[in-house]
Protein backbone atom coordinates (compact mmCIF):
# COMPACT_ATOMS: atom_id res chain seq x y z
CA UNK A 1 0.00 0.00 0.00
CA UNK A 2 1.50 2.85 -1.18
CA UNK A 3 -0.56 5.90 0.33
CA UNK A 4 -2.28 6.05 3.62
CA UNK A 5 -6.18 7.00 3.34
CA UNK A 6 -6.89 8.00 6.89
CA UNK A 7 -9.99 6.66 7.20
CA UNK A 8 -9.10 3.37 5.78
CA UNK A 9 -6.23 3.73 8.34
CA UNK A 10 -8.44 4.10 11.13
CA UNK A 11 -10.47 1.59 9.68
CA UNK A 12 -8.10 -0.63 9.62
CA UNK A 13 -7.00 0.18 12.87
CA UNK A 14 -10.43 -0.32 15.00
CA UNK A 15 -10.01 -4.33 13.51
CA UNK A 16 -7.14 -4.83 14.95
CA UNK A 17 -7.90 -3.77 18.11
CA UNK A 18 -10.77 -6.14 17.98
CA UNK A 19 -8.93 -8.90 17.07
CA UNK A 20 -5.99 -8.24 19.85
CA UNK A 21 -9.74 -9.07 22.42
CA UNK A 22 -9.94 -12.38 20.62
CA UNK A 23 -8.43 -15.71 22.05
CA UNK A 24 -7.17 -17.23 18.68
CA UNK A 25 -6.18 -20.93 19.71
CA UNK A 26 -9.87 -21.68 21.14
CA UNK A 27 -11.48 -20.95 17.74
CA UNK A 28 -8.44 -21.73 15.06
CA UNK A 29 -10.08 -25.37 14.57
CA UNK A 30 -13.03 -24.20 14.18
CA UNK A 31 -11.98 -21.73 11.59
CA UNK A 32 -9.19 -24.27 9.90
CA UNK A 33 -6.62 -21.73 10.76
CA UNK A 34 -3.35 -21.86 12.42
CA UNK A 35 -2.78 -20.49 15.88
CA UNK A 36 0.69 -19.13 17.29
CA UNK A 37 -0.21 -17.65 20.69
CA UNK A 38 -2.68 -14.79 19.61
CA UNK A 39 -1.47 -15.09 16.22
CA UNK A 40 -3.34 -16.36 13.37
CA UNK A 41 -2.38 -17.61 9.87
CA UNK A 42 -4.90 -17.70 7.32
CA UNK A 43 -4.71 -19.42 4.03
CA UNK A 44 -6.62 -16.56 1.51
CA UNK A 45 -7.30 -18.47 -2.18
CA UNK A 46 -3.76 -20.42 -1.01
CA UNK A 47 -1.86 -17.20 0.13
CA UNK A 48 -1.08 -17.54 3.80
CA UNK A 49 -1.78 -14.41 5.56
CA UNK A 50 -0.79 -13.61 9.38
CA UNK A 51 -2.98 -11.21 11.21
CA UNK A 52 -1.95 -10.49 15.09
CA UNK A 53 -2.37 -7.65 17.32
CA UNK A 54 0.21 -5.86 15.91
CA UNK A 55 -1.18 -5.80 12.15
CA UNK A 56 -2.04 -8.19 9.22
CA UNK A 57 0.88 -8.99 6.51
CA UNK A 58 1.13 -11.11 2.93
CA UNK A 59 3.71 -13.59 2.18
CA UNK A 60 5.63 -11.21 1.00
CA UNK A 61 5.38 -9.44 4.51
CA UNK A 62 3.51 -6.34 3.44
CA UNK A 63 0.28 -4.79 4.71
CA UNK A 64 -2.39 -6.22 2.13
CA UNK A 65 -5.36 -3.86 0.83
CA UNK A 66 -8.08 -3.22 3.16
CA UNK A 67 -10.51 -5.18 1.73
CA UNK A 68 -8.46 -8.12 2.43
CA UNK A 69 -7.53 -7.01 5.65
CA UNK A 70 -11.07 -6.64 6.58
CA UNK A 71 -12.03 -10.02 5.02
CA UNK A 72 -9.40 -11.86 7.35
CA UNK A 73 -10.58 -9.96 10.57
CA UNK A 74 -14.00 -10.66 9.70
CA UNK A 75 -13.18 -14.16 9.44
CA UNK A 76 -12.05 -14.65 13.03
CA UNK A 77 -14.43 -11.92 14.64
CA UNK A 78 -17.53 -13.91 13.14
CA UNK A 79 -16.80 -17.25 14.14
CA UNK A 80 -19.77 -19.40 14.66
CA UNK A 81 -20.18 -21.43 17.88
CA UNK A 82 -21.07 -24.05 16.46
CA UNK A 83 -19.49 -25.18 12.67
CA UNK A 84 -22.99 -25.04 10.18
CA UNK A 85 -23.71 -28.18 8.03
CA UNK A 86 -25.54 -25.90 5.24
CA UNK A 87 -23.69 -26.93 1.84
CA UNK A 88 -25.72 -26.37 -0.37
CA UNK A 89 -24.45 -24.21 -3.36
CA UNK A 90 -26.40 -20.61 -3.81
CA UNK A 91 -26.00 -17.55 -5.44
CA UNK A 92 -25.06 -14.35 -3.81
CA UNK A 93 -28.26 -12.79 -3.63
CA UNK A 94 -29.65 -15.90 -1.73
CA UNK A 95 -27.17 -15.26 0.63
CA UNK A 96 -28.43 -12.87 4.25
CA UNK A 97 -28.95 -9.12 3.75
CA UNK A 98 -26.88 -9.54 0.09
CA UNK A 99 -29.42 -7.45 -1.63
CA UNK A 100 -28.39 -4.25 -1.30
CA UNK A 101 -24.77 -5.62 -3.00
CA UNK A 102 -26.74 -7.76 -5.72
CA UNK A 103 -25.84 -5.27 -8.24
CA UNK A 104 -22.48 -4.42 -7.73
CA UNK A 105 -22.01 -8.35 -7.28
CA UNK A 106 -23.74 -8.94 -10.64
CA UNK A 107 -21.72 -6.14 -12.59
CA UNK A 108 -18.30 -6.04 -10.97
CA UNK A 109 -17.91 -10.03 -10.15
CA UNK A 110 -19.80 -12.21 -11.69
CA UNK A 111 -20.13 -9.74 -15.80
CA UNK A 112 -16.60 -8.27 -15.28
CA UNK A 113 -15.40 -12.36 -15.12
CA UNK A 114 -17.73 -13.04 -18.26
CA UNK A 115 -16.76 -10.08 -20.14
CA UNK A 116 -13.17 -10.23 -19.14
CA UNK A 117 -12.65 -13.94 -20.47
CA UNK A 118 -15.70 -14.63 -23.41
CA UNK A 119 -13.70 -16.41 -26.29
CA UNK A 120 -11.18 -17.05 -24.21
CA UNK A 121 -11.83 -20.53 -22.43
CA UNK A 122 -8.37 -21.79 -22.14
CA UNK A 123 -7.20 -18.85 -20.73
CA UNK A 124 -9.62 -18.96 -18.06
CA UNK A 125 -8.39 -22.49 -17.31
CA UNK A 126 -4.80 -21.43 -16.96
CA UNK A 127 -5.69 -18.85 -14.79
CA UNK A 128 -8.21 -21.26 -12.56
CA UNK A 129 -5.54 -23.18 -12.04
CA UNK A 130 -2.69 -21.16 -11.08
CA UNK A 131 -5.45 -19.86 -8.35
CA UNK A 132 -5.55 -23.06 -7.47
CA UNK A 133 -8.63 -24.18 -8.69
CA UNK A 134 -10.01 -27.72 -8.85
CA UNK A 135 -13.12 -29.41 -10.12
CA UNK A 136 -16.11 -29.45 -7.77
CA UNK A 137 -17.50 -32.48 -6.35
CA UNK A 138 -21.01 -32.06 -7.97
CA UNK A 139 -21.71 -32.61 -12.12
CA UNK A 140 -22.90 -29.62 -13.64
CA UNK A 141 -23.30 -28.77 -17.42
CA UNK A 142 -20.90 -25.67 -17.84
CA UNK A 143 -18.22 -24.93 -20.60
CA UNK A 144 -15.87 -24.76 -17.39
CA UNK A 145 -16.41 -24.86 -13.41
CA UNK A 146 -14.07 -24.69 -11.14
CA UNK A 147 -13.83 -24.59 -7.19
CA UNK A 148 -11.53 -22.70 -5.06
CA UNK A 149 -10.48 -22.53 -1.35
CA UNK A 150 -11.21 -18.83 -0.37
CA UNK A 151 -10.81 -19.76 3.03
CA UNK A 152 -10.88 -22.80 4.53
CA UNK A 153 -14.58 -23.07 5.37
CA UNK A 154 -15.81 -20.53 2.57
CA UNK A 155 -15.25 -22.51 -0.63
CA UNK A 156 -16.26 -20.39 -3.57
CA UNK A 157 -17.66 -21.98 -7.29
CA UNK A 158 -17.14 -20.92 -10.44
CA UNK A 159 -19.04 -21.32 -13.64
CA UNK A 160 -18.37 -20.00 -16.87
CA UNK A 161 -20.28 -20.59 -20.17
CA UNK A 162 -18.30 -19.06 -23.10
CA UNK A 163 -19.76 -17.04 -25.79
CA UNK A 164 -21.96 -18.90 -28.42
CA UNK A 165 -23.50 -18.07 -31.80
CA UNK A 166 -26.52 -17.44 -29.84
CA UNK A 167 -25.74 -16.25 -26.51
CA UNK A 168 -22.84 -13.99 -24.84
CA UNK A 169 -20.45 -15.68 -22.07
CA UNK A 170 -22.32 -15.85 -18.56
CA UNK A 171 -20.23 -16.52 -15.41
CA UNK A 172 -21.58 -17.71 -11.92
CA UNK A 173 -19.99 -17.32 -8.34
CA UNK A 174 -21.67 -19.00 -5.86
CA UNK A 175 -21.14 -19.84 -2.39
CA UNK A 176 -22.07 -22.62 -0.07
CA UNK A 177 -24.96 -21.41 2.13
CA UNK A 178 -23.13 -21.69 5.42
CA UNK A 179 -21.01 -18.83 3.73
CA UNK A 180 -23.23 -16.45 5.51
CA UNK A 181 -22.64 -18.08 8.79
CA UNK A 182 -18.61 -16.91 8.67
CA UNK A 183 -18.69 -13.88 6.29
CA UNK A 184 -21.26 -10.97 6.26
CA UNK A 185 -22.74 -10.31 2.82
CA UNK A 186 -20.25 -7.37 2.34
CA UNK A 187 -17.27 -9.52 2.98
CA UNK A 188 -18.54 -12.30 0.63
CA UNK A 189 -18.70 -10.02 -2.24
CA UNK A 190 -15.54 -9.00 -1.38
CA UNK A 191 -14.43 -12.39 -1.92
CA UNK A 192 -16.05 -12.57 -5.17
CA UNK A 193 -14.87 -9.35 -6.11
CA UNK A 194 -11.02 -10.99 -5.53
CA UNK A 195 -12.13 -14.20 -7.70
CA UNK A 196 -11.98 -11.21 -10.67
CA UNK A 197 -9.16 -9.77 -9.98
CA UNK A 198 -6.91 -12.93 -9.30
CA UNK A 199 -8.21 -14.70 -12.29
CA UNK A 200 -7.18 -11.23 -14.39
CA UNK A 201 -3.70 -11.41 -12.93
CA UNK A 202 -3.38 -15.23 -13.56
CA UNK A 203 -4.22 -15.01 -17.34
CA UNK A 204 -1.59 -12.27 -17.28
CA UNK A 205 1.12 -13.91 -15.84
CA UNK A 206 0.41 -16.73 -17.66
CA UNK A 207 0.76 -14.95 -20.99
Amino acid sequence: MTTKNPVFEKTYKDYIAQVAEIDIESIAQKLGVHAEGNDATIPLFGKHHKVSEIGITDPSGKQPYLDICVILCKYLLLCPEVNPKEKEWVSFRDLKDSGPLTVYFANDVERAIAGHFAGRLDDMKGACKTLGGYPPDIEVVYDLAMQFNALPRVPVMLLFNDADDEFPAKSSVLFERRAEKYLDAECLAMVGRLVCIYLKKAVSSNQ
